[in-house]
Parts: structure tokens; sequence; C-alpha cells
């Protein structure tokens, strides 16, 4: 379905060096990237430009812009967004969102990997001592750093800084002005190298997703849609809240089916059954 046909990767940020290699090998494709689309003018992790829809919402707006520029019927966008963890409290997270969209078949899957795995943060500064510091954590230079006058409406911003004296050169030309000023980690793919392992981690996910067919009609995108809690308690054999099962169905012929959830675990911990230990 997809060998030799060439592939959009929606990207101005070099994420086609994780996303395409993958691509590549396992769908058969011809990746290719093009330089008049501005993916930025969909919004800014720096704060220029906000990102007006959800990040599900942005990444098909994304791809599906790119494909139209470059007259192509193939294409893969992501889309990033960063902050707290939905259920690590106190913890940051990486969400990461691809879309994958066939028009010749008419399919559009998308893949999702939420990880703890960031150096997503931003401080106010108010001397270089407190921005070394800062820089450290951040693991700059091999990671990104942005300093802006503002947290939300920025009218200064530096970026693209990778060396000490640079970094140092940006933050006393903004304190010429004010006392404080805002450091950040920057977030695009080609100025942090731990987002771009979650991108190609979650490149992964959607290849397999892509490869999941559906039993009855071998439509790709055959996912799961519901976890179904359940496993069996080992001592008394009640059924506890763990999940059990993945209920699956297709888009194309809503066809459903349920799998064992394959983690090679039968039954549960006593300590998690609410019979034996209420």
């Amino acid at each position: 379905m997809f060998a030799n046909r060439r592939l959009l990767i929606a990207t101005m940020h070099k994420k086609e060096q994780v996303i395409a290699p993958i691509l590549e090998k396992e769908l058969g494709v011809s990746c290719f990237i093009i330089n008049n689309f501005d993916t930025d003018a969909l919004g800014t992790f720096s704060g220029e430009i906000e990102r007006k829809n959800d990040p599900i919402s942005t990444v098909i707006e994304k791809c599906k812009t790119a494909m139209t520029l470059a007259n192509c019927d193939l294409g893969v966008a992501s889309e990033g967004s960063f902050g707290n963890h939905p259920t690590v409290f106190f913890a940051t997270a990486d969400d990461e969102f691809l879309v994958f969209i066939d028009l010749k078949n008419n399919l559009e899957i998308i893949a999702r990997t939420l990880s703890l795995d960031t150096n997503f943060a931003s401080e106010t500064i108010s001397n270089l001592s407190d921005l070394k510091t800062f820089a450290e954590k951040a693991q700059f230079p091999s990671h990104g750093i942005i300093l802006k006058d503002n947290a939300h409406k920025p009218k200064v911003i530096y970026k693209n800084i990778d060396n000490w004296s640079d970094l140092e050169m940006a933050f006393y030309t903004l304190t010429q002005h004010q006392t404080d000023i805002i450091a950040e980690t920057d977030m695009r793919a080609m100025r942090n190298p731990t987002r771009m392992k979650i991108i190609e981690q979650a490149t992964a996910v959607l290849v397999k997703k892509i490869k999941s067919t559906c039993p009855n009609c071998k439509e790709p995108g055959f996912e799961a849609i519901e976890i179904l809690r359940g496993l069996p308690c080992e001592n008394c054999n009640a059924p506890t809240r763990s999940p059990k099962t993945e209920r699956f169905k297709c888009k194309k012929c809503t066809f459903e089916a349920l799998f064992e959830i394959s983690n090679d675990k039968k039954y549960e911990d006593p300590m998690y059954c609410d019979f034996c230990n209420p």
C-alpha cells in the first residue's frame, strides 16, 4: 500500500532526521521535506505566535497544509505539548502526537507518546549565576536555551544560542533595559535532543499502528479504543481493577475484537484485590 511512494514530512525543525529512517525502513516509502512551509505559523513554543487549537487539530492541519503545498498524497507531521503530567503529580511531561495521512487510501492514523523524559523548564533570572545554574540543568549547550523579555508576549527574544559566550552576551543585552529576564528551554526538535528521542519513539508507535491491520477488511490502523479491567486475583480468582483486555475497532468497517494485554501477566497480586485486601 505504501511501498515506493513519496512521503512528505511536514517540518522545519529537522524532525526528518529521526522520522524518515524508521518510515523508509518499515513502510518502504521515500521521505522528503519542503522548504516553503512555515510550521511556526501554527504556533511557537517561545510565545511569539500562540497555538490556537489543540495538539491533534494542529498536527492534522499542519500535515494537510504541507501536503497541499507539496501536491502529494502521503504525509506525516508531529506536534508536541509540554507541561504538567496528567497523572504524575509535580512532574513535567512531553506529549507528542504524530499523524499519518494517506489521501489516496483515505487513511488518517494518529499516534501519541507521553513521556516524563524532558528538560522542559522556565525561570525568571536576575543574575548571571542563576542563569548558569539554569543552563546546566537544561543541559546547555547540547540543548538550547531561549532568553526573552516577557513570558507571554515577548518583544525581544534570543534563540539559537549554542555557546556560553553568546548566552552571556544575550543576557547582558537584555538586562540593559530591565532587571529580570525569562530563561526557558528551547523545545524545538533540532535544539532539543531529548525531545527528538521522544519523537523517534512516537514514530515507532505510529508504525506499529499502521502495520496493525483489521482482521476483517485488512485496513491499516486497527487500534485499541478501550482498556477493560478485571485481571483475576492470584489468590481468590476474583476480578480486580487491573487491566485485562483491550478492545480494538476498525475505523473503516467497524469490526471489533478483544485481545489480552500482552504483558505475560495472567493474575494480579492479592494486595491489589478488593476482596483479599479490602
